[in-house]
């Protein structure tokens, strides 16, 4: 720290400094940080969105595969082992992602992982393994439409995560996005219950809706603990960790819940085709799926899933023989208008007005600025997840 001369009055001091100082900090922070130029090689607003969105809909293909095969597997092989579908899952995400933390060495290894984290990932991993059970018991007792509509009570729950623990902050333009999303599934919904898609189980309505609810809480929370992991630690920690645990719990479970209806199962290679088919997507979504939060956020990633079920249902329309309306196709373009105006523009993280901004530089002694100094956003997210300062050299402390 500089030494403050006795006698002047701190803001005096200040000014007394930044006169004295400010062309050392401008000769910094010029040459290296240009401000009248962007880079180059950074893509434009154009292209962000258009690439985000694209992203987005790579996850919803990877859930339609989901959809496909464990409705065949349910429907035509009267196969309903939703957590042993999960097991198969996770035991991938072991082998693949688990061994090779085991064989990294130093902070990064899995024992060291362990040792710090594990009860945290022992959670996740639960709350992870539930959501999925949830979701898809839930189609026992309720009907599609109620599915479709309460699944979507994820964003919301993404939303205020986010905002509380990510300090991530929305414009309007980020609402409106929102909005026009769950519009468009609405009209997916209602389509449905015009082509007669809507009717299900229904033995007990209110038990189902209440199990999609709790299923959506807990995928709201494990998003938004997952991007977290992703931007502060590493994706393959969080996909090992969760290898790891998941593997754990949805083996106990299995052997607890779902054994006989799995020695039931009528085993030919057609089922173990469903079966090897189901774990490729489940696979791929869970592996691809933090490379796209970190390049955009868990919101925007719920938004963009809205469309899977728009997948499936046209290629129902080839496989199931589905009743074709064109208020699918209104959805789909309604949803995709809400994925453009919500990517459109970057969120920015919210700075604590409590902390000091305090200025950096290689060469000069830190400043603290007083604490009654008015505080503006200086790091934001473009819709790739790019961070970018809107003035160098500055960080929160």
């Amino acid at each position: 720290m500089n030494r403050s001369t006795p006698g002047l009055p701190v803001h005096h001091q200040l000014l007394e400094f930044t006169q004295t100082h400010v062309h050392r900090v401008s000769d910094a922070i010029q040459p290296s940080h240009p401000l009248s130029s962007p880079s180059p090689s950074a893509p434009n607003p154009s292209q962000e969105m258009l690439i985000s969105v694209a992203l987005g809909q790579v996850l919803s293909l990877l859930i339609c595969g989901i959809s496909l095969t464990s409705k065949y597997l349910s429907e035509d092989f009267h196969a309903n082992t939703p957590v042993f579908q999960s097991f198969l899952n996770y035991i991938l995400l072991f082998l693949v992602y688990t061994t090779t933390l085991a064989v990294r060495q130093g902070e990064e290894n899995l024992l060291a992982i362990l040792r710090r984290r594990w009860w945290k990932y022992m959670i996740l991993g639960l709350i992870d393994l539930e959501a999925n059970y949830l979701v898809v018991k839930a189609y026992q007792y309720t009907t599609l439409t109620s599915i479709q509509l309460l699944d979507c009570f994820v964003i919301p729950v993404v939303i205020l995560l986010s905002w509380f623990f990510l300090l991530i902050r929305y414009k309007a333009v980020h609402f409106i996005g929102i909005v026009v999303c769950i519009l468009g599934m609405g009209c997916m919904a209602g389509a449905d219950v015009l082509m007669g898609r809507h009717q299900g189980a229904g033995e007990n309505k209110l038990v189902g809706d209440l199990l999609v609810l709790g299923g959506a809480t807990l995928y709201g929370i494990s998003n938004v603990w997952e991007e977290y992991i992703i931007r502060t630690l590493s994706r393959v920690e969080f996909l090992g960790m969760i290898g790891l645990f998941g593997a754990f719990f949805s083996g106990i479970q299995l052997a607890i819940m779902e054994h006989k209806e799995l020695l039931k199962v009528p085993w030919d290679w057609q089922i173990g085709l469903l079966y090897v088919g189901f774990s490729a997507c489940m696979f791929g979504l869970y592996s691809f799926m933090p490379v796209v939060i970190k390049k955009t956020s868990a919101t925007s990633v719920n938004l963009s899933l809205l469309t899977a079920d728009l997948y499936t249902l046209f290629c129902g329309l080839f496989l199931f023989h589905y009743k074709f309306s064109g208020l699918y196709l209104l959805s789909f373009f309604t949803i995709l208008l809400g994925l453009v105006l919500y990517s459109s523009t970057s969120t920015y993280i919210a700075q604590d007005p409590r902390v000091y901004k305090q200025f950096r530089n290689p060469s000069g002694p830190v400043v603290d600025l007083p604490a009654t100094a008015q505080v503006e956003p200086s790091v934001t997210y473009t819709s790739l997840g790019q961070e970018t300062e809107d003035e160098p050299h500055v960080r929160v402390a």
